[in-house]
């Protein structure tokens, strides 16, 4: 079997002026990693919205750069030939380019991460500039930032007017000038998504983005329904019910152990007659 061969950020930007879309998935762990890659996706992303799904919170703000190091070295070990980006969490790339610098070499070198993403606009580029002349890979991430939901008014649609347009246009401009050799769109009108992939040379990768962005991310949990209580998002096409299906499966489980049905007698591992003699004496197996 061919192995296969992980991309670089040189080869993303190949696949944008070819015009080949690319896949991102999210993924918080060892086994959702490994078949993330064993379906073939492009790029996995540990995204903080672990803290939503996997950790239980209500955002993404709780989430720590512990916590992001811990889940990107489980996701690293299951997807070893596959693009890896991490989230950097919120507040981790706010302060002085040492603490920023320092929180980035833990997500490279302790998470085995391949590059980092960050979420805003011009106000993060002199961190995305000196990260990249650092030798780290930086995605940008623009649009709606869960990052700032308190700031923005909550989960709203962005660039649904002209002045909001023009201002994600020119963030997304200054993030390439920075450096980014990528940029997240999250919720934004399908028309601007579509101006901004058409003007820049680096790929767009869209969540709510519309047709037109060079690629396409989503969370692993989304696509699979995989939670106790789904709620349906506009933006997100669900390919399997998973979470469906791990409830029946417990559900028959909780039954059959209280109807003595599990385990069955090809469960079970035996004792020889000597054991038994020794527990029971000369009445063997039948004094139990």
């Amino acid at each position: 079997m061919t192995v296969k061969q992980a991309l670089n950020i040189v080869k993303l930007k190949k696949m944008k002026a070819e015009g080949v879309p690319l896949s991102m998935l999210t993924a918080y762990d060892y086994p959702s990693a490994a078949l993330a890659e064993e379906a073939g996706v492009d790029v996995i992303l540990v995204g903080d919205s672990l803290g939503n799904v996997v950790l239980g919170y209500n955002s993404t703000l709780p989430v720590t750069i512990d916590d992001m190091v811990y889940h990107t070295r489980s996701v690293a070990r299951g997807a070893e030939h596959t693009f890896i980006v991490a989230d950097m969490p919120f507040m981790t790339y706010h302060g002085s380019i040492d603490v920023t610098l320092g929180h980035v070499r833990r997500l490279i070198q302790e998470g085995h991460a391949h590059a980092v993403k960050m979420e805003g606009g011009l106000e993060i580029c002199p961190a995305v500039s000196a990260i990249v002349s650092a030798g780290v890979p930086v995605l940008g991430h623009i649009g709606l930032t869960p990052q700032s939901v308190n700031t923005i008014g909550g989960y709203r649609v962005q660039g649904k007017d002209p002045e909001d347009a023009v201002r994600l246009m020119r963030e997304a401009k200054a993030l390439e000038q920075a450096g980014a050799f990528g940029i997240v769109l999250e919720l934004v009108t399908e028309e601007v998504a579509e101006a901004i992939s058409r003007e820049l040379s680096i790929p767009t990768i869209g969540i709510g983005a519309g047709r037109y962005c060079d690629g396409q991310v989503l969370v692993f949990h989304d696509i699979l329904k995989y939670t106790s209580s789904y709620r349906e998002k506009r933006f997100v096409k669900t390919y399997a019910d998973v979470g469906g299906v791990i409830k029946d499966a417990i559900g028959q489980y909780v039954q059959d152990v209280k109807q003595r049905a599990f385990p069955e007698e090809r469960h079970v591992f035996g004792a020889d007659e000597e054991v038994l003699h020794t527990l029971y004496g000369a009445a063997g197996k039948g004094a139990r």
